[in-house]
């Protein structure tokens, strides 16, 4: 049996880093990175070799699910139907679960030039998916109102994650159809700093 070279044991080691940063950080954002690397069972020295600060790991992790976001929106607009478009968007979004981090680690360090941009283009593309529906939708809905949809979505979290796969799916079939619905929302919709003010103090 072949043994994995150190390129390939470097590449898995990079992973279980990930993974655990994952699980440990939506637990607690404040866990130091020891806990990390206990729960990926590589040495601290191997973490920091690839990740020198918190921060570091903090940012990889989010920009890695802004990624993730992306290449799901640009997934969805090859499809020629508006509303499945947008539903499988949203779909997509939800079950890579981008937004429990987004929510867990804003304001927890200070993202790159890159990650900006990126998020920019996120942006522009769910835009794009959201005015494609926008005949099938309510009068007054924003993407800022989706964006919060999304975050309610990402905070059904139960112990099992098979089911919290699932409550997620409920909730977010809800909530689409609710998006449908004709009549005016109560309220304004969500305003920028509403939304942005958890990166506020980084």
């Amino acid at each position: 049996m072949r043994r994995p070279g150190r390129g390939e044991q470097a590449v898995r080691n990079n992973e279980a880093i990930l993974v655990a940063a994952r699980e440990v950080f939506l637990a607690d954002p404040r866990a130091p990175v020891a806990a990390v690397a206990e729960r990926a069972k590589v040495g601290i020295g191997a973490l920091y070799r690839r990740y020198p600060s918190k921060e570091d790991l903090l940012r990889t992790l989010c920009h890695d699910g802004l990624k993730t976001f992306i290449a799901e929106a640009e997934r969805a607009a090859l499809e020629p139907d508006e509303w499945a478009a947008f539903a499988g968007f949203l779909r997509g979004v939800v079950q890579a679960d981008v937004h429990s981090l987004t929510v867990h680690l804003a304001g927890t360090f200070t993202p790159t030039e890159q990650m900006n941009t990126d998020a920019e283009l996120a942006g522009e593309l769910a835009g794009g998916l959201l005015e494609r529906a926008r005949p099938r939708l309510r009068p007054d809905i924003g993407a800022a109102d989706v964006t919060l949809l999304l975050e309610m979505c990402a905070a059904v979290r139960v112990p099992d994650v098979t089911r919290t796969g699932e409550l997620r799916d409920r909730c977010l079939t809800v909530l689409l159809d609710g998006l449908r619905t004709g009549g005016a929302l109560p309220g304004p919709p969500p305003a920028v700093y509403e939304l942005n003010w958890r990166w506020l103090d980084t």
